[in-house]
């Protein structure tokens, strides 16, 4: 318990109060769109990534079709795959994956997952698990207070900081990167982003983030390999 509860302090900590900040956001435009307070906690609860939330509550004030919808958030959650399998093996222990491991996953997001990778490998085996479960309910109970909070005062929230509040994630995240990159593909991965992003914003915007980082991603990969 006491590691659960060390995990659970990032939500006190820059990463919690960022997410805090930008769930403000969220619950605003939740609030605008006409959704109701549980309905917008129960999307915060269950999509427990911020693009995902955003792109469902834009499918519905849009009144797109539910397969419509889920297409359009499962394209969101793509990156999280690969970040799910490069935790669950820092979670291992003893050589296999405690039950509690699969409610794990359910707590991957960029934020909880930067820290995991930083952190985890720094604490005895036995720990990491409480410890990243930890930290996952300390985000989410970031992200709900900061929605809850949004959604009441949405009628006081101005549009334009509504805006910058949920521009806050990304920022947050590209500092990150920058500060745990390590090799010159991180790095290279990184540039391409920054380049590639606004190329496929111009020319497919449906799909600009997944296009960015299938090819940014790849081009980096291919270009370390070829060094080594």
């Amino acid at each position: 318990m006491e590691t659960l509860g060390r995990g659970w302090l990032i939500a006190v900590r820059v990463p919690g109060i960022v997410l805090f900040a930008s769930s403000v956001g969220y619950g605003a435009l939740c609030r605008d769109t006409g959704l109701d307070l549980g309905l917008t906690l129960f999307i915060n609860a269950v999509f427990f990534a911020l693009p995902a939330q955003v792109v469902v509550v834009d499918q519905i004030a849009r009144g797109a079709a539910l397969t419509g919808a889920a297409f359009a958030v499962a394209l969101t959650a793509i990156r999280l795959l690969p970040m799910t399998v490069s935790l669950l093996p820092l979670l291992r222990h003893e050589d296999r994956l405690p039950r509690l491991g699969f409610l794990a996953t359910h707590f991957v997001a960029i934020s909880v997952w930067l820290d995991g990778i930083m952190r985890l490998p720094l604490l005895p085996t036995a720990l990491r698990l409480p410890y990243f479960i930890g930290t996952g309910l300390g985000m989410m109970s970031a992200t709900l207070c900061g929605s809850a909070t949004g959604f009441i005062v949405a009628k006081s929230v101005p549009p334009i900081i509504a805006a910058v509040l949920l521009f806050m994630p990304p920022s947050f995240f590209l500092l990150s990167l920058i500060g745990t990159a390590r090799i010159r593909a991180d790095w290279l991965a990184i540039g391409l982003g920054a380049i590639l992003g606004p190329v496929f914003y111009t020319l497919a915007p449906g799909v600009d983030l997944l296009l960015t980082g299938v090819i940014g991603g790849t081009i980096a990969f291919a270009v370390s390999r070829m060094r080594r």
